[in-house]
């Protein structure tokens, strides 16, 4: 697995793009976040269904064509220099295999960043694009709008990402659940649309080499084991050069959890580091992947090799 391509890092003034691949966007949430890009001195221009409704399905934020159309435009747009997610939530795989990937990869590199349910896209933007991208909060995510630390992080990732080249799990130290030290290039994201997404045509075909990042919400102990038991049974985690757990909302008391992990990913002689605070959880860490990165389990550290952005 090799490091992919990184995009131009974010300049004053630069012209922000918001999407909504999956779900629909409470408009005061989105208002929310315009304001906190405006305050870093973007220029968020937001696309035309980040608001809509599927008239039938209204989980979805536009139909699958409308959605679809709104990312390969705003990625299109030459005047955009990066393409945010205002929300997880369900849809992206339906509306993936849409998307005009060569338009997109002629229009050249720029920041891409969401998560949860973005992850299809993450894996997309890797297999057809080999581009570096951002798993990190989303602009109208609630726990990015209430959190500083959230929001200082992702600021200093699009603007000053040498200053960010190392991230520390939260709390810092005594996070290793397999200590050691690994080397590989990250991937990852949602646990549960990993699962989901084996098999289909944008999908990475396995984590060999890579340094795997994974966390979920609102998913049992016993679903977490299955979607872990899927990636172990198709081969997709053989070779994977080390594990990095981030929250897990809702899933359960952290003892059950942890029995989960222990079980599944303990055999794997990887190391494993745990709560590094990344995804679904107050204060999330916007986490590079496709970039080539080094482990420590017992420090609780990952520092990667170059800033995530040019």
């Amino acid at each position: 697995m090799n490091q992919l391509l990184r995009p131009p890092r974010l300049a004053p003034g630069a012209r922000v793009a918001i999407v909504a691949p999956s779900g629909p966007v409470p408009e005061e949430r989105l208002q929310a976040g315009l304001d906190i890009l405006r305050g870093w001195d973007l220029d968020p221009v937001v696309a035309p269904h980040v608001l809509g409704r599927h008239r039938a399905l209204d989980y979805l934020a536009g139909t699958d064509a409308e959605r679809a159309a709104d990312l390969r435009d705003a990625w299109c747009d030459p005047s955009v220099a990066a393409v945010l997610c205002a929300r997880g939530g369900y849809g992206a795989q339906r509306m993936a295999d849409l998307l005009d990937w060569a338009a997109m990869r002629a229009a050249g590199p720029k920041v891409f960043a969401g998560f949860s349910d973005i992850t299809v896209l993450h894996q997309a933007f890797a297999t057809r694009l080999g581009l570096a991208t951002l798993y990190g909060p989303a602009v109208a995510g609630i726990d990015f709008l209430k959190n500083a630390r959230a929001q200082e992080q992702l600021r200093a990732t699009l603007f000053e990402p040498e200053s960010v080249r190392t991230l520390t799990a939260v709390p810092p130290g005594g996070n290793a659940l397999v200590p050691g030290r690994a080397r590989g290039v990250t991937l990852g994201g949602c646990l549960s649309l990993l699962a989901s997404d084996l098999g289909t045509p944008h999908a990475h075909a396995a984590a060999r080499g890579g340094l795997l990042l994974i966390e979920d919400v609102g998913e049992s102990p016993y679903r977490l084991d299955r979607y872990l038991t899927q990636l172990l049974r198709t081969g997709w985690l053989d070779g994977v050069a080390g594990i990095v757990l981030g929250s897990w909302a809702t899933c359960g008391p952290y003892e059950d959890l942890r029995a989960v992990f222990a079980d599944r990913l303990g055999g794997l002689g990887v190391p494993v580091v745990e709560e590094f605070g990344f995804g679904h959880g107050e204060g999330a860490l916007a986490m590079p992947l496709g970039m080539v990165a080094e482990l420590d389990a017992g420090t609780g550290t990952l520092t990667f090799d170059e800033p995530a952005l040019s």
